[in-house]
């Protein structure tokens, strides 16, 4: 019922006293980054209208598909996997339904589900979100049954006669936050959307917390029982856009300390002759930006980035993931030839990528590369949203540890034999620890998943 392919998409819902339609198109435009495969809209104006598209959304809907789309309040969607606002006919009236996040446990909720009868069309995610909210009677006693059964990642909006609602999972996973303007009222995965639709940003959405957006603004219907917070530490890394804020964080802030960070332990170790810092754009640039504030190195793009191109990490497959990094690149030979270069990256998942950037820069003349990465290595796949999928996938662990504790000697091992792998003259990551301090968060308000292999739902 369900492919390999974990979500990681973008939702965002407006209410207003005037046609709302517009502001969602922009606004899941603002979010295209976090999916670019399909995108969809729907509406309510006493029923529920929608339209969804396998495209981006600027190519995608038409003047005369926003003219179909009347109403004064509607939900937004962007997706790697599959076409979102779903609609539904049901006895709390016609509804539509969008959300982010990934289910652990679908498929045996799913065997329940069938045990009992129902059907299913295709078991995607949103699906079996959608059918178990519906089998209760109101959307509070829905909300509560999606926390009792669920595990995994959600942010949830849903589209009713009655306005909008608006959750987190109880761990908080996914962001979501409200944002608001003159007589409307809005929801974002990301704060840009709403900055550059310039609404005031009010605040994060609690994990657990149930929300109605309708012409009274924000309204908390219920607040769950959260057991801890598990922010995902890699929106702050790579996910997110720089412009963004969520829990009081900047992604620009932590991307500039993560960087920093990485400049700190080269002093720490003796210094480290170099000409310039570099990042592979995009989600590079804040990281080298905070090595070139802490080392004082110069600052000097490498790469010309393709402004047409998509993400190469949220693409589907490693065949699209490899063609899209090739596309989206190009070096800029003036900037290279005889540098000492430092490269700065958010992290290194397969590795293929950062092999074929090295290359590039040694082919233009660099006579060093030296790769900083933000994140410490990748050593579990992810359960709650990004693509990364089986352990095969990951470079660090094709490296033979002792044990799944990397100590101080086994990081400086593994280094350098990803320095051996990549082509480079050195390699560094920052450990566990540097990247929770250069963040500034708690780690037990963390998801740390990918790097220390812990589910927060099972501490």
């Amino acid at each position: 019922m369900k492919d390999s392919i974990q979500d990681n998409c973008g939702i965002f819902a407006l209410y207003s006293n005037a046609p709302c339609t517009y502001e969602i198109f922009q606004g899941i435009d603002f979010l295209q980054h976090r999916g670019q495969e399909y995108c969809g809209i729907a509406t309510f104006n006493g029923q529920v209208n929608q339209i969804t598209h396998h495209g981006k959304v600027l190519n995608s809907f038409t003047d005369q598909d926003l003219e179909n789309l009347p109403g004064t309040w509607g939900i937004g969607h962007v997706s790697l996997k599959e076409r979102q606002p779903v609609k539904w006919q049901s006895l709390q009236g016609e509804i539509a339904v969008a959300f982010s996040g990934n289910i652990i446990n679908d498929q045996e909720l799913i065997r329940e589900m069938m045990n009992r009868g129902m059907a299913f069309w295709r078991g995607y995610n949103v699906e079996l979100i959608s059918k178990i909210f519906l089998e209760q009677p109101d959307p509070v006693a829905g909300f509560t049954a999606l926390a009792e059964k669920i595990k995994g990642a959600y942010s949830l909006v849903i589209l009713t006669r009655d306005g909008i609602y608006a959750t987190r999972d109880v761990y908080g996973f996914r962001p979501l936050i409200l944002g608001q303007g003159q007589s409307k009222y809005a929801v974002s995965s990301e704060s840009r959307a709403l900055q550059n639709l310039e609404l005031t940003v009010v605040r994060d959405v609690r994990p657990g917390e149930i929300v109605l957006i309708n012409s009274q603004g924000f309204t908390t219907l219920g607040q769950l029982h959260s057991p801890r917070r598990a922010h995902c530490a890699f929106e702050w890394a790579y996910t997110a856009s720089i412009d963004s804020v969520m829990e009081n964080l900047w992604v620009m802030e932590a991307r500039n300390n993560l960087g920093a960070r990485l400049a700190q332990r080269d002093q720490d170790e003796g210094g480290l002759n170099a000409d310039l810092v570099a990042p592979v754009p995009m989600s590079g640039i804040g990281h080298a930006i905070g090595y070139h504030m802490r080392s004082h190195l110069n600052f000097q793009e490498v790469f010309l980035y393709n402004r047409y191109a998509d993400r190469s990490y949220t693409q589907s497959n490693q065949v699209a993931r490899e063609a899209m990094a090739k596309r989206k690149l190009s070096v800029l030979h003036h900037a290279v030839k005889d540098q000492r270069i430092v490269l700065c990256d958010d992290s290194i998942v397969r590795g293929t990528q950062i092999l074929n950037k090295v290359m590039d820069l040694k082919r233009a003349g660099a006579r060093e590369v030296h790769v900083r990465v933000a994140c410490p290595p990748l050593m579990y796949p992810c359960d709650f949203g990004i693509s990364t999928r089986t352990y095969e996938e990951l470079m660090a662990r094709k490296y033979q540890f002792r044990g799944d504790i990397i100590s101080v000697e086994e990081l400086r091992a593994l280094e350098h034999w990803v320095a051996g792998q990549i082509g480079a003259d050195s390699v560094k990551y920052n450990s566990l620890e540097a990247f929770v301090d250069a963040l500034g968060i708690p780690q037990a308000n963390l998801c740390l998943k990918c790097w220390d292999g812990i589910r927060p739902t099972e501490t």
